[in-house]
């Protein structure tokens, strides 16, 4: 079983969730959103450890999504959660991605990181406005921003499960020291 391991050992421990950091000193809406997305990170970071050619190329059955077409997925809602905190429109065509493993897994970590850092500056009034916009074709509309939560976040969250059961599944679980309640391994 050969991981795909292009990166050095530097790069990869520079990849953020690799723990989530301590918790925010003061609860605010924004804190919330963030603490949420740091938890997609650290799971998705070690949903994605370690992975294999045939952990990546694993189908449940022959009508459903692979392993790495999962992490293309996922990729497409770090995008959309990004530009959410961005206050930037977003499309509901999304483009296929032809990257590679390590450059989803890095996008994507990446990704979420920044949404994370968009998210604590947010103070509870702009709640209030911010909305996720929507642009399809000539129109553009809003949607009130917990609508996030349900929507993009939830998904991830959703995918990111399937990806540690497809592990699981093709032979390669999640290592037992990773504690998902702590945000903190026992490594």
């Amino acid at each position: 079983m050969n991981t795909i391991n292009t990166q050095t050992e530097a790069h990869l421990q520079s990849l953020p969730y690799k723990e989530i950091g301590e918790f925010p000193k003061h609860l605010s809406l924004g804190n919330v959103l963030k603490r949420f997305i740091d938890g997609l990170g650290y799971r998705y970071y070690w949903a994605t450890d370690s992975l294999t050619e045939t952990d990546l190329s694993f189908k449940i059955s022959a009508d459903v999504r692979s392993t790495k077409e999962t992490l293309e997925h996922i990729l497409e809602l770090s995008g959309f959660i990004l530009r959410i905190c961005q206050r930037k429109h977003s499309t509901s065509i999304i483009e296929k991605s032809s990257l590679s493993f390590n450059e989803i897994r890095f996008q994507t970590l990446n990704e979420l990181q920044e949404a994370s850092m968009l998210l604590a500056q947010i103070n509870d009034d702009e709640f209030k406005t911010l909305e996720i916009l929507i642009q399809q074709g000539e129109n553009t509309f809003g949607l009130p921003i917990w609508n996030a939560i349900n929507g993009p976040m939830s998904d991830a969250l959703y995918h990111i499960g399937q990806v540690v059961s497809y592990r699981r599944a093709s032979g390669n679980p999640i290592h037992s020291k990773v504690d998902i309640f702590t945000g903190k391994n026992k490594i």
